[in-house]
């Protein structure tokens, strides 16, 4: 694990901890303010605890578990009895409990020796943050996506292109079908991927978007590393959605082939969602790749083909006139 992504979820978990005993102590204040006679009998159960530790620590075994049980039965008495004060009052039973973002691992991110599962998610976010940190995710939607730029027959199919990925958005679960968009640069593929990636992350799902180039980049950095790490590559292949965009501008390498086949092969057979984006049409997805990673793309992903002149030209044309 990269020892930047562990110091920086360590601190989080610290501070989640922190923020959890302050929200406690800060309940505990209220509570003795508005309610005297609960603070009676919390300072029975905190005296009944300190007075625990000293029975263990006399060494007298000769009543010394008889005196525990019965100092355990008053403790539980006295907790049960300041449950229902808070009850009594309007507050939940539990208000005066510690409450941990992570009850399993009370915030520590440890259970036993084994790192806890939250920890773990919680470094695969910063991963995927880092992965992501380039990407301008927020900067796309579908509102903003204009079906002005497109005419007769381009604007019926672009049309139907925007409501097939908005519905896609909007209905997205994390074994959703995968997609191909392909056509001619400037046209929008790289917008409604990202304003797809936007609804996406707003649902709570995790995204990895970035070119072909960099993701293939980041892989064959870590394949070649000297302490061959799988993590980057096992977020990639593991997350809810992953975005590939420009696909077609690699370099043509062994590896880069069978990574993209690898990629491509293994999302599919786990049943997660891959959208790809490039500028080849059919044809140029032919030529370019071996016919297994074609079969894949033409078959299994539902493929939109997108029509029209370059809108970014459009635009620039626009502005100089």
């Amino acid at each position: 694990m990269d020892s930047a992504i562990f110091d920086k979820a360590q601190a989080i978990m610290t501070d989640r901890r922190l923020r959890a005993f302050t929200q406690n102590e800060a309940r505990i204040r209220e509570v003795n303010e508005k309610l005297p006679q609960i603070k009676e009998v919390n300072d029975v159960i905190y005296n009944t605890g300190k007075d625990l530790i000293a029975i263990i620590s006399s060494g007298n075994r000769s009543d010394t578990n008889e005196k525990i049980r019965q100092l355990k039965e008053y403790n539980l008495g006295a907790q049960e009895m300041s449950r229902k004060i808070l009850v009594d009052n309007g507050y939940p039973a539990d208000y005066l409990d510690i409450h941990y973002s992570c009850p399993k691992c009370s915030d520590t991110g440890y259970c036993g020796r084994d790192f806890c599962e939250c920890f773990k998610k919680l470094c695969g976010k910063l991963s995927t943050d880092e992965l992501n940190k380039n990407a301008n995710i927020r900067l796309s939607s579908f509102d903003t996506f204009s079906l002005s730029y497109y005419k007769g027959e381009d604007y019926d199919t672009m049309r139907r292109i925007l409501e097939f990925t908005r519905r896609y958005a909007e209905d997205f679960t994390p074994h959703s079908g995968s997609i191909l968009m392909f056509g001619g640069t400037g046209l929008g593929k790289t917008h409604l991927s990202l304003a797809i990636a936007n609804k996406v992350l707003e649902k709570g799902y995790s995204v990895i978007y970035d070119s072909i180039i960099n993701i293939l980049r980041s892989i064959e950095k870590e394949h070649f590393s000297r302490d061959h790490s799988s993590e980057v590559t096992d977020l990639i292949l593991n997350a809810e959605l992953l975005i590939l965009d420009d696909l077609g501008t690699e370099y043509e390498t062994p590896f880069y082939n069978s990574t993209v086949y690898n990629l491509i092969n293994t999302r599919l057979n786990a049943n997660r969602p891959t959208i790809i984006s490039t500028n080849l049409d059919y044809e140029g997805i032919k030529k370019r790749y071996e016919s297994r990673v074609v079969s894949r793309l033409t078959t299994l992903y539902s493929c939109l083909e997108f029509k029209g002149e370059d809108v970014r030209m459009q635009r620039r044309l626009a502005d100089i006139t």
